[in-house]
């Protein structure tokens, strides 16, 4: 299934990028690719995004897991036709970033954070949180333009 190797492909990417920052970034704290634009900077995050909810670790496993298998049962429940491929597609996004970053908070009581976008003073994020943002943007759009999918679609059934 293609959603199956979505969700593992964002996990694999979140995961190894993670692992070479730590592995290369970490000794030196931050790696200007760009100076004062794009850096890589190694960040322990022990919040959600922009930090929120810090050193809530329990609640944000518990909360991520819920979500994660709320998720997963739509993939499951959506039937796979044409119209449904976007929608589904950006379900696998979230559900794989949501994945890596809740790896990391199990492994290291910590999300492992190093994106440092400076230009913008933006908060420094990782792959998991592209592909929760990218896969949440596309799911509102898909639903906006598929009129027809809450109708044609019967959630309230556990069969």
């Amino acid at each position: 299934m293609i959603y199956i190797a979505i969700i593992l492909f964002a996990i694999f990417l979140d995961q190894y990028s993670k692992y070479l920052v730590v592995a290369h970034i970490k000794p030196i704290d931050t790696l200007p690719l760009i100076p004062d634009v794009f850096h890589l900077t190694y960040v322990e995050n022990t919040g959600a995004a922009f930090s929120l909810m810090t050193n809530k670790q329990i609640f944000l496993i518990l909360m991520t897991l819920v979500f994660i298998g709320v998720l997963i049962y739509f993939l499951i429940k959506i039937p796979d036709i044409r119209e449904n491929r976007v929608i589904k597609t950006a379900l696998a996004f979230i559900i794989g970033g949501a994945a890596g970053n809740l790896l990391d908070r199990l492994r290291l009581n910590f999300v492992v954070d190093f994106l440092d976008f400076r230009v913008i003073k933006f908060a420094i994020f990782n792959f998991a949180d592209i592909f929760v943002v990218c896969g949440s943007i596309i799911l509102v759009i898909a639903l906006f333009t598929n009129k027809n999918f809450l109708e044609n679609n019967d959630f309230g059934s556990l069969e």
